[in-house]
């Protein structure tokens, strides 16, 4: 999941009160053929088809996934918020991409967000719980699949995406703006703000919290001094190039989280062998302050280029905040040069380092493990040490850092697993290699059914796992939405204080990248 000089703080702080400021343009779509525009409809529309079999027809809950035959008794008796935003995201997809009718768009999304006002949720926060049952609404205790118990959480990231899903919704149907906000108005991201996380330097935000005690680690408090303590995670989210950054994003915007908050993320940690010895390589970069902070501006290098890394080295932490976000446009000296880096580390990993001969990997079911999933990326794209395994093997690539730690053996890359979210979240930094890779997939393997690409392929035994993801489902719909429907999705979430507030924040700021030869 950074060169401004302390001269100008004034000035970036005049930009962050909103003063002067112009609305920024959206990066145009980049170019496509005819036979491209409709080979992408072809996969949107088939797509939609997904996620409508994983609707339940009652409740409009959007299950966690489905076979990949599309029966409605193979849909999982489980769903989360981020689940259920990405179904109410892609239905405006679908419309906007005139896969379905104004009406019939507005109806599956009126269902749901009638739903979501009757299920349980935490009074203090607003916040909604993990998970529920997509049939009844009601919050599970007990696992579905193997009858584990449950204790409630509450996920910061998982919230953060059901916001914006419901940010999206309130401006791309009008009718149903009244609907989302009241669903919107209770949540509030403050009550996970940890605003002494850095000791001296300010506040991350917590992994989630409980209402009761879990089995494990957990720290009793309330970061809002309202409603009863709670139970929070012993994990703060700490690194900038993530995914939990879109409730970052949010609680910024909507006044519940210090802008300053942005600046306490970690590029890279900084490279300190005693403190951060274990971080996958030894960063380049340098210090700069900015709103008081100082931020280490650190970046990896691979396969020559120099970016800021995820944690995991995965395609959706660092591409799917840009779904709602346009970084590109708004930080164009950061997520501007980043993102493309990125993307092309993803590709030389497949294409050249792995040789695997495909490329895109992302957290998503495993074709190995039945109904398993699996954190798959690029080991040197993450903090990590040894990030996340790009192959079935989890083969770990260990460069090391001199005189901090030796170098692993050499990685010998075996079974890697390609997800095809991952090349439809980086059509608008690679188009033609997205629209090749895809194509290529489709050719060589049985990946594709009634309803799109199945989840993953195991490229080198060619093995498919062959069920769909209501995330990783809603990403293709998302992603699709913007490069054909003139982002769509991105000006719907991006209306009002998201771009008065956030717009001008991701300006100030220079990351230690460069940009792709």
């Amino acid at each position: 999941m950074k060169l401004l000089r302390a001269v100008a703080a004034t000035s970036a702080l005049a930009l962050l009160t909103g003063i002067g400021l112009t609305a920024p343009a959206h990066a145009a779509p980049a170019p496509k053929t005819g036979s491209e525009t409709s080979t992408l409809r072809s996969y949107a529309a088939d797509t939609w088809r997904s996620m409508t079999a994983m609707a339940d027809p009652t409740t409009g809950l959007v299950s966690d996934n489905i076979e990949g035959d599309l029966s409605a008794g193979s849909r999982s008796a489980y769903t989360s918020p981020t689940n259920i935003g990405a179904y109410l995201w892609s239905a405006v997809a679908a419309r906007d991409l005139h896969i379905i009718g104004d009406d019939a768009a507005m109806a599956r999304m009126k269902q749901t967000l009638d739903t979501l006002g009757t299920l349980h949720r935490d009074a203090a926060s607003g916040m909604f719980f993990n998970w529920y049952d997509p049939h009844s609404g009601d919050v599970l205790r007990t696992w579905p699949v193997d009858g584990s118990t449950i204790t409630p959480f509450l996920s910061s990231v998982d919230n953060g995406w059901l916001a914006a899903a419901l940010m999206t919704v309130r401006t791309a149907e009008p009718r149903l703006a009244k609907e989302a906000n009241a669903l919107l108005a209770p949540m509030d991201f403050g009550f996970y703000y940890d605003k002494n996380a850095r000791p001296g330097v300010g506040g991350e935000l917590a992994g989630g919290f409980y209402e009761e005690k879990p089995p494990g680690c957990s720290v009793v408090g309330n970061y809002r001094n309202r409603g009863p303590d709670v139970y929070y995670t012993c994990n703060h989210y700490d690194v900038l190039n993530s995914e939990p950054r879109i409730a970052s994003y949010i609680g910024m915007a909507l006044g519940q989280i210090p802008l300053s908050h942005y600046f306490t993320l970690y590029r890279t940690f900084p490279p300190d062998c005693t403190k951060f010895g274990w971080q996958q390589m030894q960063p380049v970069g340098y210090n700069h302050t900015y709103m008081g902070i100082n931020v280490y501006e650190g970046a990896f290098r691979y396969e020559g280029l120099q970016f800021v890394p995820t944690w995991g080295g995965d395609m959706f932490e660092a591409l799917m905040p840009d779904m709602f976000v346009p970084e590109e446009t708004w930080g164009p000296t950061s997520w501007g040069i980043n993102d493309p880096a990125y993307v092309q580390g993803q590709i030389r990993h497949g294409l050249d380092e792995a040789k695997y001969g495909y490329w895109g990997f992302s957290p998503s079911s495993d074709p190995k493990i039945k109904d398993g999933y699996t954190a798959f990326g690029v080991p040197s794209l993450g903090m990590d040490q040894g990030g996340y395994p790009s192959d079935e093997q989890q083969t770990v690539d260990d460069p090391g850092i001199p005189g901090c730690r030796p170098a692993g053996p050499a990685p010998k890359w075996g079974d890697g697993v390609v997800t095809p979210h991952a090349s439809f979240l980086a059509l608008k930094f690679a188009p033609k290699a997205a629209v090749d890779n895809l194509a290529k997939l489709k050719a060589n393997f049985d990946s594709y059914g009634a309803g799109g690409f199945y989840d993953a392929v195991a490229v080198g035994s060619g093995t498919v796992a062959k069920r769909y993801l209501s995330l990783d489902q809603g990403m293709t719909l998302g992603a699709l939405g913007n490069f054909l429907a003139h982002d769509d999705i991105r000006r719907a979430f991006d209306r009002g204080p998201v771009q008065r507030v956030i717009a001008p924040l991701l300006r100030i700021e220079r990351f230690n990248a460069k940009p792709v030869d």
